[in-house]
């Protein structure tokens, strides 16, 4: 029975298809199946179906309990990054002052040893030491981007630009972020919303999975659909409905609380995985010449 050569190494003078997945070599990509995508009623950090469900104000969904908590380790972390900081200004300001000590007290033995020493001592502004430890004639004056890089640079052979030297603690920002969208997220602007579950004859009654449905058209939602809630009262409406009854009667259809365009907030949704839901998901990995087996260097990215 003939082998496939396809799978076997050869001399050839290009690598097959099978080779390069081999060697980890190339651009390798994958679209994403439905499998791989959040439906649209599970929250966006546990990946689960949502409980108590808030929003915020780009459409990203989460559970009461995950995003407090979120947000509530986020601002622990503040406070920790804020105390590192005013630590660090501390120490710089005591370091500071201990340098001006020690140049007052070397110009003031210097001051004595002119005028009490036995030997008269005579300064030479031509053998003066500059800042930059030059004398003389090899004096080279350092410019401020030299003594930026001097200053940032990592480098083995000094004691103070080494990788393990500490690193100056930046000031953080005070504003908690969205963990989907990375925009400034505070708790006062997230909202609840609320779904119309489907309790027609048609689904099971032991049915464990709950479907939800827009309670204008009573169309079923799925991420085929997209989503409007009203940030005033948190109804769910479909996109369609939402465009033609509610942007122009100025109402919620369900409990007819007045509200305005600017109320109605789109919610994201994760996708189908085919072609026909118009988002483009798709998984790359860039993997480097020479990687062996591909467990080298990869740097996955997903392309929407």
């Amino acid at each position: 029975m003939p082998q496939r050569h396809s799978k076997n190494n050869n001399d050839l003078a290009f690598f097959t298809y099978d080779e390069k997945r081999k060697l980890g070599y190339g651009t390798q990509k994958e679209r994403l199946g439905r499998d791989s995508i959040k439906p649209f009623d599970a929250c966006c950090l546990c990946l689960k179906p949502f409980i108590d469900p808030l929003c915020c104000q780009k459409g990203h969904v989460f559970c009461k309990e995950c995003i407090l908590e979120c947000l509530l380790s986020q601002k622990k972390d503040i406070q920790r990054k804020l105390a590192a900081h005013e630590a660090q200004q501390k120490h710089e300001k005591e370091e500071e002052e201990e340098r001006l000590m020690q140049q007052k007290a070397r110009e003031l033995d210097a001051f004595d040893q002119q005028n009490h020493g036995a030997v008269p001592q005579y300064t030479d502004k031509n053998h003066s030491q500059d800042k930059s430890g030059f004398h003389g004639a090899n004096s080279v004056k350092v410019t401020s981007y030299e003594e930026e890089a001097l200053r940032t640079m990592k480098a083995f052979w000094l004691p103070s630009a080494t990788p393990e030297a500490p690193r100056k603690v930046e000031a953080p920002s005070t504003s908690t972020v969205c963990p989907e969208g990375n925009e400034k997220l505070k708790l006062k602007t997230l909202f609840p919303i609320c779904f119309v579950e489907d309790t027609s004859e048609k689904k099971k009654p032991n049915s464990l999975d709950k479907t939800y449905i827009c309670p204008s058209c009573k169309v079923t939602l799925t991420n085929t659909v997209s989503l409007a809630a009203l940030s005033s009262c948190g109804h769910v409406f479909c996109k369609k409905c939402a465009e033609k009854f509610i942007v122009v009667d100025k109402v919620c259809l369900v409990c007819d609380k007045p509200c305005k365009e600017r109320n109605l907030v789109k919610l994201e949704k994760g996708g189908t995985g085919f072609a026909g839901h118009g988002d483009y998901l798709e998984a790359t990995d860039f993997k480097h010449l020479g990687s062996g087996s591909g467990l080298g260097l990869v740097r996955p990215a997903m392309k929407t």
